[in-house]
């Protein structure tokens, strides 16, 4: 186990859990962030009854768990699979996947620093305290190792992980498009529609937000925006559609906006 994590979980806390041994009252299973061993017994394997636990686990199977008591001094876990929802499954085996990506990422920083894991992982503590490790890198992918710098990691190894998180790290994004119809018909008429565009270009000068206008077939034109999640992406693309608008109607045009289904 490379990160800290507390000698022994705790009642409720959800853990990964690998399949040792069955028997025909559970199955032993090492508790792989706690390198510890727990056992699931058969009645907390299903609310429906049982007849064979193998219908349901197997050796070696990876299985996500909850953990319902700890003796500390006898050194026993119960755990119980049937107490874990869909829900509780999936976010624990997405939350443990990332965890490990990241130490993986860690040990590259590591390397090209030409430290040690444990010293890396001494080096960027401050940022596993305020973020996570994960959600670090996400966030040295967006914005680079100032905000490591500024967290108070040393600006070598800052420029390292904020190197590994760009190449390693895909951010998610979210796309989004609409229609603009724009008439006006005054003489400088096109030269409204090209201002109009231009204005609303500066409107929305955000970090990992990219605004794109193109014709569609004139006086269609379609604005694409391209943000970390569809809420921001919504949102900003009503803005511009909004700017781009307000200053054809002004120059004494006309302007409609729909957005378009994704």
């Amino acid at each position: 186990m490379a990160l800290k994590k507390p000698e022994w979980p705790e009642p409720g806390d959800l853990v990964v859990c690998t399949v040792e041994s069955i028997t025909d009252y559970g199955a032993y299973v090492k508790l792989d962030e706690y390198d510890k061993t727990g056992l699931l017994h058969i009645s907390e394997v299903s609310s429906s009854w049982v007849r064979n636990i193998r219908d349901y686990v197997r050796e070696g199977q990876k299985v996500i768990l909850k953990v319902i008591r700890v003796d500390t001094e006898k050194g026993h876990i119960d755990l119980s699979l049937r107490r874990v929802t869909k829900r509780e499954k999936i976010e624990k085996t997405l939350s443990w996947k990332r965890e490990r990506k990241a130490e993986a990422l860690l040990r590259i920083v590591a390397e090209r620093a030409g430290i040690t894991f444990e010293e890396a992982l001494e080096k960027v503590n401050v940022v596993i305290e305020k973020y996570g490790l994960y959600e670090g890198f996400e966030k040295a992918a967006k914005e680079g190792a100032e905000i490591l710098i500024k967290s108070g990691v040393p600006e070598n190894i800052a420029n390292i992980f904020a190197e590994v998180a760009k190449e390693r790290i895909r951010l998610p994004s979210a796309k989004v498009r609409g229609i603009v119809e724009l008439k006006c018909l005054r003489p400088n008429g096109v030269n409204v529609i090209k201002e109009a565009f231009l204005n609303a270009s500066k409107l929305e000068r955000l970090k990992n937000v990219d605004i794109k206008f193109y014709v569609v077939a004139a006086p269609k034109y379609c604005i694409e925006v391209t943000a970390s999640n569809y809420k921001d992406a919504e949102t900003i693309l009503q803005k511009v559609a909004d700017k781009i608008i307000s200053h054809i109607t002004k120059a004494g045009g006309h302007g409609e906006f729909r957005r378009e289904k994704s």
